[in-house]
């Protein structure tokens, strides 16, 4: 004796369709297949509300944890996003548009911009076995070069590094000058660009008497007095310098910390201008390009 079907609960009862429709599937307008077996719709099933088992197995669950791993640093990027408003910037900074005739003249100031965070990165790791006392400075320099694991080549980076900076520096403002990126409406970013290199400078004088030997110590004292020599201010600078009016053990301790933190921090800062300012005026065509523009338009003109 077959038992009749027990009748669904209402919530999973198929809803009648209009006459001559047919619901999505291969059932019929009572929810039952083709085979006239009723439908399974319950949450959770293929045909309910739930979701169909993953065809394809681990593959398919590769795919998936490679999308979930995508959101997270999207996610951190809108929530910095957010908190920050940067994206403007950034994107005008991304896209921002570079003249035609562009050439490697203008990664100068990139790369001056890098050998200062050579400088910095490599000047971090020699402060922490540095001692700025008269008495131990020259043998702590020793122990860099000669205990040190890589101690000497990260110190050679650093005295070599300096060098490299200011012949980039003088290479890049040369390069503004001539091809007259220095006029309006950049005269500001040139003013930044000139107290750099006056930074530069000092910071390299200021790192030439760390070592304390006799070639560090006989050569500041000859800058300082030429320094001293200038009319007005030149002998409060000095004095500044010195920490008195004698090189005393409080000069290379002062010298340290002008070295460390006030002209890295000063470099840093007007870094940060210098890029906002090119990245808002936007760079400056070669010369060579201006001249052919304006050979263009006289002879339209004629």
């Amino acid at each position: 004796m077959k038992l009749p079907t027990p009748p669904l609960p209402r919530a999973l009862k198929p809803k009648p369709g209009r006459p001559g429709s047919r619901p999505p599937g291969n059932g019929d307008a009572n929810g039952t297949g083709g085979n006239g077996k009723v439908r399974d719709l319950r949450p959770g099933t293929p045909d309910g509300n739930g979701e169909r088992p993953s065809k394809g197995g681990p593959r398919v669950d590769r795919e998936r944890f490679k999308e979930q791993a995508l959101e997270v640093p999207i996610g951190v990027a809108g929530w910095l996003d957010e908190r920050s408003g940067m994206s403007p910037f950034v994107r005008g900074l991304a896209y921002r548009k570079v003249p035609r005739g562009t050439n490697w003249w203008y990664t100068l100031g990139s790369a001056t911009m890098f050998a200062f965070v050579a400088q910095a990165v490599t000047g971090v790791f020699l402060a922490m076995y540095y001692n700025p006392a008269p008495s131990e400075a020259y043998e702590s320099i020793t122990h860099i070069t000669n205990d040190l694991f890589l101690g000497e080549f990260v110190r050679g980076m650093h005295k070599w590094g300096s060098t490299v900076m200011v012949i980039l520096i003088f290479l890049h403002m040369a390069r503004t000058f001539f091809f007259g990126a220095y006029k309006y409406p950049r005269e500001l970013n040139w003013v930044i660009g000139v107290v750099l290199l006056v930074l530069t400078l000092a910071m390299g004088l200021s790192g030439y008497l760390l070592p304390f030997d006799q070639r560090g110590f006989w050569a500041t004292v000859v800058a300082v007095n030429i320094n001293a020599s200038a009319p007005v201010m030149g002998p409060y600078i000095a004095d500044f310098l010195r920490g008195g009016s004698e090189f005393t053990a409080t000069t290379l301790s002062r010298f340290y910390s002008i070295h460390m933190l006030i002209i890295p921090g000063l470099i840093a800062a007007l870094i940060g201008a210098h890029l906002y300012l090119v990245a808002k005026l936007g760079t400056t065509a070669p010369p060579w390009l201006k001249a052919e523009k304006a050979k263009a338009l006289n002879q339209e003109e004629l």
